[in-house]
């Protein structure tokens, strides 16, 4: 056949049939992904945010003061609010009702140009389609204008049309919108079931950021555990808004200055609202960025201009109280945020963010306005307030200090790597790839576990950094230390991680899957804890971009006739024995570190990725994570006690080694 004729065939098999062009929501049914992120645990609690999201945008037009959420025992969710409810009446464009129309059609919603709402968090009007998409069915009832309306949908399509009639004597002026979903089995096929304490992390977030607004979470499904029978719920209301966030962020810590700095103004349509206390007893700032109640993990512009407000006034401030003198350099940025919990949140009528995920606020006006809004307001607070000034400046002095004498311990660490062969630690075991994004480094504890690890690696993708004893407490320690740390430094030397304090750069980054394999006992979740704390106290952004991972190593093997199988926990152990039946001859193998395991054991259980489980290090929720980092790992002993108290019964005694 002419390459002609080969042509021909190929231009007649692709036509305008084959061109697929998918209508209403086929497309979200179709590419799940791209609306919630994925159609795991991850995606599953995203289509409650969604609905969510619509409530509290309710409540920013002052439209609502009370949401309830309510998890039911047949696996469905419904949210309450008592706003204005969505309208019902027909829709010009499309012909059906507005409620219709807003459950059915992708991009429709009152959040664009001169709708009905002059900010929301929910941007892309596809928040409510998506869950009716997603779901196995979708009930909706709006309380409205003197009545009362229905309506039902089955995977995004309309079972029957609007139902309508009066209100009930009870019921008479009551307004607002319950959607009642349940997700779809078809699209979530790892499993429907919510977490309780991920939504409700993000729940109490929602009551933080919205002051006097009241959340009730309810949950049928832990009414079982209430001897009055009532549905198990919390409520979140704080009236204090996110001056309660920074107080319950720090009540471990010990303050620097009791009383919480606090901002709310509006300019040019923004409103900016933060609140700042710095603490006595920390080496890192923990800094909450929001924009239109939307946690921006990775910054943006608000971010920008409150650092950049923040180092202008202090440093103004320490030259006119005589605490920098004319030759002196400026106090750094990292300097005065050292000990800092502050909480932004800003209110931007049309926002630009990066992508749906929406984790980066763009707008460039907003840069400008929290910088003048935020440098105004305290300015004036520390005029009137000396004595607070002089404390956060002398520990911003301490930091500096601290700082250059961490420069000195590198500067001292680089002067002697350069008289040796490499930069790298010594004790590094490299990959041969250079490709970041395809590369691999095993964190394991101790010489034995390293050997193994080096025997059973694959050498093209996988580096392994043994480490001796356990490191720092990062937690409680400052910056000269750190750098002055052999451990430390081969940590920072061979991740590429660069100085503490400076901005994350990926590019940098010599391996994109960074691997804490730890001996499964105490010892070893120790090392981990201390580890993951280096991590999220050094470079927070790296376990935030989801380059932390967890091995798991078995912990038996069982062996039986020339059958062999590894058990991970207690569970797979009683499984696998209860499949061999009884008085059955076996041998169990309890592996108490990885150094026991012979290189092609660790390649096969725990290093080889077709066959291997292993975790991601996620921030679910970040000022619970930034708490217990605290509680665990900080000076405070009465905390930490009280927390193992009261977590003690929830450990499986049968899997310590003790």
């Amino acid at each position: 056949m002419s390459s002609d004729s080969k042509a021909q065939k190929v231009d007649n098999a692709y036509g305008a049939e084959q061109i697929q062009v998918l209508e209403g929501l086929e497309p979200v049914r179709k590419r799940p992904g791209m609306y919630i992120g994925s159609t795991g645990p991850r995606g599953l609690h995203h289509l409650v945010y969604e609905v969510v999201d619509n409530a509290v945008d309710e409540a920013l037009a002052g439209h609502c003061d009370e949401i309830i959420v309510l998890l039911a025992n047949d696996g469905s969710a419904s949210v309450s609010d008592n706003g204005r409810g969505i309208p019902t009446d027909i829709h010009p464009r499309t012909g059906k009702s507005a409620l219709e129309t807003v459950l059915t059609v992708l991009h429709a919603g009152g959040k664009f140009g001169d709708g009905g709402y002059k900010v929301s968090g929910g941007l892309h009007g596809v928040g409510v389609s998506v869950v009716n998409a997603l779901s196995e069915w979708v009930k909706v009832t709006v309380n409205r204008q003197g009545q009362i309306h229905k309506q039902r949908f089955e995977r995004g399509a309309p079972v029957g049309t609007l139902i309508s009639e009066a209100q009930s004597s009870q019921d008479s002026g009551k307004t607002g919108t319950t959607v009642c979903f349940k997700p779809d089995t078809e699209i979530f096929t790892s499993g429907i079931e919510f977490d309780y304490s991920i939504l409700s992390s993000r729940l109490r977030e929602l009551a933080y950021l919205n002051g006097g607004v009241r959340i009730v979470f309810r949950d049928e499904r832990k009414t079982r555990e209430l001897e009055d029978g009532k549905i198990y719920e919390e409520v979140y209301y704080y009236e204090g808004g996110i001056k309660e966030y920074v107080e319950y962020m720090n009540k471990e810590k010990d303050a620097l200055h009791p009383e919480i700095i606090y901002v709310n103004s509006e300019k040019d349509g923004v409103q900016v609202e933060a609140a700042l206390q710095w603490c006595v007893d920390a080496y890192s700032d923990s800094i909450l960025g929001f924009a239109n109640n939307i946690r921006t993990v990775d910054g943006g512009t608000h971010i920008e201009g409150l650092k950049t407000v923040l180092t202008r006034t202090l440093n103004t401030f320490a030259r006119k109280r005589g605490k920098r003198k004319e030759g002196d350099n400026n106090l750094a940025g990292e300097n005065i945020r050292e000990g800092l919990t502050v909480v932004l949140s800003v209110k931007v009528p049309d926002p630009e963010f990066e992508g749906q995920t929406k984790t980066k606020l763009g707008n460039t006006e907003v840069r400008g306005i929290v910088d003048s809004v935020v440098g105004e307001a305290l300015g004036e607070y520390l005029e009137f307030n000396p004595g607070v000034i002089d404390l956060i400046l002398e520990k911003a002095i301490q930091a500096f200090n601290a700082a250059e004498a961490a420069r000195r311990a590198r500067e001292l660490v680089r002067r002697k790597s350069v008289l040796e062969s490499s930069t790298l630690p010594g004790k590094l075991a490299d990959c041969s790839s250079r490709d970041p994004s395809e590369s691999e480094i095993y964190i394991v504890e101790g010489d034995s576990a390293g050997g193994s690890a080096k025997q059973g690696r694959d050498r093209k993708f996988q580096a392994i950094l043994p480490l001796r004893g356990k490191i720092l407490n990062i937690e409680k320690t400052d910056d000269s230390k750190i750098y002055k740390n052999t451990e430390i430094q081969a940590l920072i030397t061979a991740l590429g991680l660069g100085i503490k304090g400076e901005e994350f750069q990926s590019k940098n980054l010599r391996y994109h899957r960074v691997v804490i394999m730890t001996d499964a006992d105490v010892d070893g979740a120790h090392i981990r804890t201390l580890l993951l704390t280096f991590f999220y106290r050094y470079q927070k952004a790296l376990v935030e971009g989801g380059y932390i991972y967890i091995a798991c190593p078995p912990l038996y093997k069982v062996e039986r006739g020339k059958n062999h199988t590894y058990c991970y926990n207690e569970g797979d152990l009683q499984k696998t024995l209860a499949g061999f039946g009884e008085k059955a001859n076996y041998t169990i193998q309890r592996f108490k570190g990885l150094g026991e395991m012979m290189p092609k054991q660790l390649w096969e259980t725990t290093m080889d990725p077709s066959s291997r489980m292993m975790k991601r290090v996620e921030i679910e929720d970040a000022l619970e994570a930034d708490r217990i980092f605290t509680i665990l790992m900080g000076d405070k002993v009465a905390p930490r006690r009280e927390f193992i108290e009261t977590h003690s019964l929830e450990l499986d005694m049968a899997s310590l080694d003790i």
